[in-house]
């Protein structure tokens, strides 16, 4: 057995790198994970027998594949662990009509929209749908990562399918929307507790990204008990999507950014709701302030 592969064998890789990179982005939703995790495949291929490989771009698709879901099953193992991730690409862009300057930013943040959606999904969905979907893995090779036959694989795709088309359906900034975040925030100010359950979805998450790192918390009872996060008075606010996420953006009256606020909505109740108030972050982000 080689301890290094043959040049031949590098350079494939190398040719290979961009794809896999892209692959395990989208699998795992960090690009220092998924920096890492093409290494670790490189490491692997490192140890094999460059002859045993008939397929060297399928083979490392699928080691890919099998290195990133074992990191999405340790992140569900070790929740405490599993929200840093959320906030390691920070994309606010204006809610209103986007300058041209703010274009790419926007389709960026479209992107980070959908790994928002797929934070939804379990580990082996969220496979099964990216390779197969955005990368038209054939089921067969997706079952052999899951441990599944090609048509359970299939099975798990579909379902992650109708997962993400229903939730994308619900993230954007209809009237269904504005209607539950109004209603959320009038409860909030007014302290009324009872109006805040009926508007929170009972398993909603609270993400707040703080000078002291992500604080998560689960639950409408929680989530609700500690609204009063929301009901401060800020000088200014414009609209604005986080991570393609509609929300808004506060200042203070000397110009200062307050916190960026976002909410996402099913069934017209918040399932979702992201915050910002490192204000490290908030002085990164590249908003003016209303007029």
């Amino acid at each position: 057995m080689s301890a290094h592969p043959s040049g031949l064998v590098a350079e494939a890789f190398e040719a290979q790198r961009d794809r896999l990179r892209a692959v395990a982005y989208r699998v795992v939703g960090s690009h220092a994970d998924a920096e890492d995790v093409v290494q670790e495949a490189w490491m692997r291929l490192a140890r094999q027998d460059a002859a045993t490989i008939g397929n060297l771009a399928g083979w490392l698709t699928t080691v890919v594949g099998r290195i990133s879901l074992d990191l999405l099953r340790s992140r569900r193992a070790h929740p405490e662990t599993a929200y840093e991730h959320e906030f390691a690409n920070l994309v606010v862009t204006a809610g209103d009509d986007p300058a041209p300057d703010e274009l790419v930013a926007l389709a960026d943040s479209v992107g980070l929209a959908l790994l928002v959606v797929l934070d939804s999904l379990t580990p082996s969905e969220r496979l099964a749908f990216v390779l197969h979907d955005m990368f038209g893995v054939p089921f067969q090779e997706i079952g052999q990562i899951l441990g599944k036959s090609a048509d359970a694989a299939k099975m798990v795709a579909s379902r992650a399918r109708r997962k993400v088309q229903a939730t994308d359906r619900t993230t954007g900034p209809g009237r269904e929307h504005r209607e539950a975040v109004q209603a959320f925030g009038a409860a909030a100010l007014s302290g009324d507790f009872e109006a805040l359950l009926r508007v929170l979805d009972p398993n909603v998450k609270l993400t707040v990204d703080t000078p002291g790192g992500v604080v998560v918390t689960l639950g409408a009872t929680k989530v609700a008990a500690g609204a009063r996060l929301f009901s401060g008075e800020v000088a200014r606010q414009r609209p604005v999507l986080l991570n393609g996420i509609p929300g808004h953006m506060s200042w203070s009256p000397d110009g200062t950014p307050l916190s960026v606020i976002a909410f996402t909505v099913s069934e017209g109740r918040i399932t979702g709701i992201r915050i910002v108030v490192d204000p490290a972050k908030l002085a990164s982000i590249q908003l003016s302030t209303p007029d």
